[in-house]
């Protein structure tokens, strides 16, 4: 496929657009003052991730379905589009309803085009050089992460809480602008969308989600929250077994009867799940623990990161030698090895053996991600490229969302009587060594690790 620009130009403004999700992290830092601007209870607000993150999150395979069907480009364009909409109406909801709303139209542009990204960004590269592409986007992704809380301080103390909204329009525009100049293949006329599943699907990733917030919210029951999770995999379950008689699926269900697809995904899931610790209650730990201020803490979290964009290109080194499911093993083997000693961090813990760490978390969950991303698209057929790199995205959402309620439980128990540090290392403790655990259980299928995935033909 022969591209107007340059592959790097074309994977600078597919990065440039994705980087809308992880500049994300920015509203973070401005929180305490939407809070104070709404006058919120301190528990409501978590709806505003709420909203966003179960919108995007339930759609993303859908999205990438559309682009499969449709086009990357196109759908990846309109989720610029409504990313610049949403942003713009967040900045200026007059009320609390409105800009939950908002949000959730800022949710729907991120699947959008956070969906088709990857899809777009291997495009513009030759198919062998697949891996350098996934090895960008995925550097791409994590200079934004990084850069997300330090640019949401400095907005917030200019401009105050719109402006980590507003700072979004104009890269969504730019994007927009340069975006025709990506690959625009001829599409497959008669290939029809399956609405229903589509429906099924949406549905049942929405109330899994759901049910995985609300299981960290104390004034839910708990049983409302399992039953929703029941609900949500009997809608699951339903769209499985309607998937058998459509001609072309969402995403097919019985790739997941194979151990060899099913354990990566699951791995990559639970990697992100555990490291995210890092993000949930680390910042805890060096303000209490190690009195550090904020603009450190935003510093030393930002450590991370930059593990992740030197482990993408160790990672596109690695695997054409090792194999996609041995450096993703790798990767896992990294992330676990490194929250295990977080664990053991206390008050005299010196800060360079913690960014040390973290850095080794990062770069671990580097190796991971581009390894299993392109181990999932070789395994879908070149057709379902939007599907397989929205697949790809989806765990890593569901890890998350998942972390942040295991986290919090495990962070409770451990501090029984109030003690913080004794909560902090039972959480990482658990995390790294159960994801050791379950990694080490995995290799009684040594074909998920140590086989390379054959390619698919479109």
């Amino acid at each position: 496929m022969t591209t107007m620009v340059s592959p790097r130009v074309g994977l600078l403004i597919v990065g440039l657009g994705a980087s809308l999700a992880p500049l994300d992290i920015a509203v973070n830092v401005a929180l305490p003052a939407i809070t104070g601007h709404f006058r919120l209870a301190l528990a409501d607000v978590q709806w505003l991730v709420v909203c966003y993150v179960l919108v995007y999150g339930s759609l993303m395979l859908v999205c990438g379905k559309l682009g499969d069907l449709f086009g990357h480009r196109r759908i990846f364009r309109t989720g610029l589009v409504l990313s610049a909409i949403g942003c713009a109406l967040c900045a200026m909801a007059p009320d609390w309803p409105l800009f939950l709303w908002a949000r959730a139209g800022q949710g729907v542009g991120t699947a959008l085009a956070l969906s088709c990204a990857p899809a777009l960004a291997t495009a513009v590269y030759p198919a062998h050089q697949r891996l350098t592409a996934l090895a960008g986007f995925s550097m791409a992704m994590s200079l934004a992460a990084a850069a997300g809380p330090l640019l949401g301080g400095v907005l917030v103390e200019l401009w105050g809480w719109p402006a980590v909204y507003w700072v979004r329009v104009p890269i969504a525009l730019a994007t927009l602008a340069l975006s025709g100049l990506l690959p625009a293949p001829p599409l497959a006329r008669d290939r029809p969308f399956d609405t229903r599943g589509a429906v099924l699907l949406a549905a049942g990733m929405s109330g899994l989600l759901l049910s995985l917030v609300l299981s960290q919210r104390r004034e839910v029951p708990g049983a409302w929250a399992a039953g929703l999770a029941v609900v949500a995999l009997a809608i699951l379950a339903a769209y499985g077994l309607a998937s058998r008689r459509v001609a072309e699926p969402i995403l097919r269900p019985g790739l997941f009867a194979d151990p060899a697809f099913a354990i990566p995904n699951l791995l990559n899931a639970l990697a992100n799940l555990a490291g995210f610790a890092i993000l949930l209650l680390t910042p805890y730990y060096l303000a209490r623990v190690l009195g550090l201020p904020p603009l450190l803490i935003g510093v030393v979290l930002g450590v991370a990161y930059l593990g992740s964009l030197a482990g993408a290109p160790l990672s596109a080194r690695l695997a054409p030698r090792l194999g996609q499911r041995t450096t993703a093993f790798v990767g896992v083997v990294v992330v676990g090895l490194a929250l295990v000693p977080l664990g053991f961090a206390g008050a005299a813990t010196p800060l360079p053996v913690v960014g040390l760490l973290m850095l080794l978390e990062g770069l671990g969950q580097g190796l991971l991600t581009v390894a299993y991303t392109d181990f999932v698209m070789a395994s879908l057929p070149v057709r379902d490229r939007g599907v397989a790199g929205s697949l790809a995205l989806l765990t890593r959402t569901v890890g998350i969302v998942s972390g942040a309620s295991v986290l919090t439980a495990l962070q409770a128990i451990g501090a029984e009587g109030g003690d913080f540090l004794a909560g902090y290392r039972f959480a990482f403790l658990v995390a790294g060594g159960g994801l050791l655990a379950a990694l080490a259980l995995s290799c009684l299928w040594p074909r998920a690790w140590f086989e390379r995935a054959r390619v698919t033909a479109p």
